[in-house]
């Protein structure tokens, strides 16, 4: 049975669906932006070995409002395993979430092991991008195109509208549309009368600036329980005017992975064939069955 409620984390509140399930238990984190409902078709894949439960993370969904820093993000998760009886549980998360699932590691040499689903850091520096003569130039492009920005206000009546666009645009990126509209509207919040759409905009800059200066790397070289690193193999569609930048980072980041594995015996690294970064919505089965053997096998 599936059951969501709030955890007392100290600060703030935190929420959680709990999937059930009679295997390890296994935290599952979204990305930036998200929130535990976008985790669902990986979660129901999961469920099958493990005890799966999602969480939201502060400033996302029903969790509270906080400052984001990644020693509070984590003790939120220890909050969370505490409060539920979780004993040792694998971390498992997406982007930010698989950034967050890589200092738990790095921290809990104890833990059966965690995964990192493409939480890579966006490329900031020109020497992130080897090869490319115009690395400076589609950098600015690439951060004005992508780069930090709050959801803001949405005019009440335009919900029903926007919701409809969310799973238009799932529908023809081959997603799933109903886990798009419960994100959405998951990430909805009354505010004197206005709906606003989660993180605030104080949250999202805090965001970014958290995931813009990590370097994950001395953390994987850290890590001494077992870490996965599954990577993206393809760009989105929105990706593709920049498929030079995202090629030649992709090509700097190996040679970082392959310098923190020496270090770190018990990492693994792969790419996912025919996968973007929307992998836990293209892939979840493929996914999960990986994860699960990477679990079983250490």
């Amino acid at each position: 049975m599936i059951n969501d409620r709030l955890i007392d984390a100290g600060e703030i509140p935190i929420a959680v669906r709990d999937f059930g399930g009679d295997g390890r238990p296994l935290l599952l984190l979204h990305g930036a932006g998200g929130n535990l409902a976008a985790m669902t078709p990986l979660a129901r894949a999961l469920r099958a070995r493990h005890r799966v439960v999602t969480v939201d993370l502060r400033g996302h969904g029903r969790s509270g409002d906080a400052a984001f820093t990644w020693d509070a993000a984590v003790a939120d998760l220890a909050a969370v395993a505490v409060h539920l009886g979780l004993e040792r549980p694998a971390v498992v998360g997406h982007a930010l979430g698989g950034m967050l699932a890589a200092l738990w590691g790095s921290r809990h040499p104890d833990s059966p092991g965690v995964v990192s689903l493409d939480g890579t850091p966006p490329p900031m520096r020109t020497e992130q991008l080897p090869g490319l003569a115009s690395a400076a130039e589609e950098l600015v492009r690439l951060h004005d195109r992508f780069g930090v920005r709050s959801p803001g206000v949405v005019p009440t009546g335009e919900v029903p509208a926007l919701v409809d666009q969310r799973r238009a645009a799932a529908r023809d990126a081959g997603l799933p549309e109903k886990t798009a509209a419960e994100a959405l509207r998951r990430n909805l919040v009354t505010v004197g009368g206005e709906t606003a759409i989660r993180p605030s905009p104080e949250i999202t800059e805090q965001l970014w600036r958290a995931v813009s200066t990590f370097d994950p790397y001395p953390v994987y070289a850290a890590t001494t329980c077992p870490l996965l690193l599954v990577q993206a193999t393809r760009d989105r569609p929105d990706q593709e005017p920049f498929a030079g930048l995202y090629a030649a980072y992709r090509q700097w980041v190996d040679a970082q992975v392959e310098r923190a594995a020496k270090r770190a015996p018990r990492m693994r690294a792969v790419r996912l064939a025919d996968a973007t970064h929307d992998m836990t919505d293209e892939h979840p089965a493929v996914l999960a069955d990986l994860i699960g053997t990477f679990l079983t096998a250490r």
